[in-house]
């Protein structure tokens, strides 16, 4: 795959996941839940989102 093309479809694959796991993580926040209940998830998808975007960094933008 070209670079231009694994550049665009993992940037994309990379947002989509990270809105996902916020959206879920707001979700949870501030449903039943409550800002406390929430807080061991939302420390997950940071570190999540944290990984997934590393590893879109170390495979389609840093050059090897």
């Amino acid at each position: 795959m070209s670079y231009t093309t694994k550049l665009i479809v993992g940037l994309i694959g990379t947002g989509i996941l990270c809105v996902f796991i916020g959206g879920l993580s707001q979700s949870i926040s501030s449903g039943f839940a409550g800002f406390y209940g929430g807080l061991p998830f939302m420390v997950i998808a940071i570190v999540v989102c944290a990984m997934a975007v590393y590893d879109f960094w170390d495979e389609c933008v840093r050059k090897k």
